[in-house]
């Protein structure tokens, strides 16, 4: 599954977008002016991802990797 496909798979299932993670994620004190906190690890992001938006496990990982910086958007 391409990285676009769990976004839009994501945003089908909760109704988010990608930038509705980013400030949840912040208000949550897992970021701080849009970075991942270094002690923040993806096993914590994953739990509450699971356990507010009953997200699988692929799909945490997708907003993981969005939140960390390591893919973007526009990511395939």
């Amino acid at each position: 599954m391409s990285f676009q496909a769990y976004l839009t798979n994501i945003k089908t299932k909760t109704g988010k977008e990608p930038e509705d993670f980013k400030v949840i994620a912040e208000q949550k004190g897992f970021t701080q002016n849009g970075k991942l906190k270094p002690e923040k690890k993806a096993g914590e992001i994953v739990q509450w991802l699971k356990e507010d938006f009953e997200l699988g496990h692929g799909h945490a990982m997708a907003i993981y990797a969005l939140l960390k910086g390591a893919k973007t958007e526009a990511s395939e």
